[in-house]
């Protein structure tokens, strides 16, 4: 399997393959595979599992870190059980060359929605408005005006479309049946940036999904969004490296039981580990019912990487712009520029690019030699002279994600809110994939977790905030 970064120690991508910890392989192995470079930027003061607990929950990605806080808030004693060596999920902030570079999640999207825009400020985040104004490129030079209004006409006829598609009641179908016609040449890079962000292309993704998220109001943050999460999980109790393989959740009681045998009990489990991997485990207790199953089976997998790139010469002006690439044989799906005013820069790569890395087999470096391709169609081999890629994301490679977000394919829709609802009062789910407005985000994990939380919280407690005993109904 390959790993999930990998370092280019030389500006040519043809060496050396360092690694996050986000790596496809035996959890007792993975820390063998760490470059310390590209250790977590910051590691939170957790504390340890109490005695005894009210609620599991397991996953400290957004969802289990927004439950187990919304837990402790409300006096019900919890317990997180993380099968990584650190928290917070596809969310991961490490630092290159003195900058917080995010390796997973990095837009703090829909701000007027977004629990954590609204948590960081409280909190005194340092967050920064994304630019609304985008580079156009077309061929191997900068867009002229009338092309540049093109293109803006083109996205907006689009959204527009698919905003009314989606808005009629009932009607399920391929987002991109809602395409309008006329786009004229800009329609294939809208259908290509609207693929890119959904996670898949748009036949394969269900009309209801979009538009869910609110583009126009977008935050980062200046150290990053995996520190951010992992700052969020200061002080809760949260053992790592502690993978659940079975959920007995029979006689109104859980039992998760790990990989090294041991055994964690408790009133109610709330599960936050990814859709993708909840098809192969853990094993549930009795089995889950028909419906929730089918749910979580139905998913598809969201592949939406990036490649960080260090290129101090390039073309562009402006920190954190995006850049619309339209012309040639390939066009980056998505570049998001001068990162916080810094050379760093991210190639985004959907999975029509991904999925013919990985065919060819040629892993971290693969990827490293399609982006330098890509680029020097566009901006000439001469301006990639100072062009490195020091990692590279691969979360559809990971063990404890199998993909960047859950898709609801065309048919579908229903599943989102079908996972909402407790099993028995004793098993909930939460995480991106269960929000209908904010899906495939960190922000929407996050409020997820703290719904399903609130949801246990009046199950394990009298209805006045004092606790029902462990054990007892």
């Amino acid at each position: 399997m390959q790993d999930t970064t990998g370092q280019d120690t030389t500006g040519q991508g043809t060496t050396g393959q360092g690694t996050t910890g986000q790596v496809a392989m035996p959890q007792a192995a993975e820390s063998r595979w760490i470059d310390p470079a590209f250790r977590p930027a910051y590691r939170p003061r957790l504390a340890p599992l109490p005695e005894v607990a009210d609620v599991l929950v397991i996953g400290a990605g957004a969802a289990g870190i927004g439950a187990a806080r919304t837990l402790a808030a409300r006096g019900v004693s919890v317990a997180v059980l993380e099968a990584r060596d650190r928290v917070g999920g596809r969310a991961l902030t490490v630092a290159l060359r003195g900058h917080a570079l995010d390796l997973g999640a990095h837009w703090l999207h829909a701000g007027p929605i977004n629990p954590l825009v609204t948590l960081g400020r409280t909190r005194g985040e340092r967050l920064r408005r994304a630019p609304q104004e985008s580079h156009v490129w077309v061929g191997r030079r900068p867009g002229r005006a009338a092309e540049i209004r093109a293109n803006g006409r083109a996205f907006d006829r689009a959204d527009r479309a698919m905003t009314r598609g989606a808005a009629q009641p009932g009607l399920d179908r391929q987002a991109g049946s809602a395409l309008p016609p006329g786009l004229g040449p800009w329609g294939a890079r809208v259908a290509q940036v609207h693929g890119l962000v959904s996670g898949r292309p748009l036949n394969e993704v269900s009309l209801q999904d979009f538009p869910s998220l609110e583009y126009g109001d977008n935050y980062f943050l200046a150290d990053g969004y995996g520190s951010y999460l992992a700052r969020l999980a200061d002080g809760l109790p949260v053992a790592l490296a502690t993978a659940v393989t079975r959920i007995d959740w029979s006689g109104g009681r859980v039992r998760a039981t790990t990989a090294a045998g041991a055994e964690h009990a408790a009133r109610a489990v709330i599960v936050t580990v990814p859709m993708m991997v909840l098809r192969e485990g853990p094993v549930f207790s009795p089995p889950l019912p028909n419906a929730a199953r089918a749910a979580i089976d139905g998913f598809t997998t969201g592949i939406y990487e990036h490649a960080v790139l260090h290129w101090p010469s390039s073309p562009f002006r402006g920190r954190d712009r995006l850049a619309a690439i339209h012309g040639g044989r390939h066009a980056p799906p998505g570049l998001l520029t001068r990162i916080d005013g810094t050379p760093f820069h991210y190639y985004e790569l959907d999975l029509h690019e991904a999925a013919a890395i990985d065919a060819a087999g040629s892993g971290a470096d693969g990827v490293r030699r399609h982006v330098r391709a890509v680029l020097a169609e566009h901006f000439g081999g001469a301006r990639l002279r100072d062009l490195t890629i020091p990692a590279v994301s691969a979360w559809r490679h990971d063990r404890w994600s199998r993909g960047s977000w859950a898709v609801v394919p065309p048919g579908h829709a229903p599943a989102r809110q079908a996972l909402r609802g407790a099993v028995a009062d004793t098993v909930w789910f939460a995480g991106e994939a269960l929000s209908r407005e904010q899906w495939g985000t960190v922000g929407g994990a996050y409020e997820e977790g703290v719904r399903a939380a609130e949801a246990v919280a009046a199950v394990v407690t009298d209805g006045a905030g004092t606790r029902i005993r462990a054990g007892t109904g």
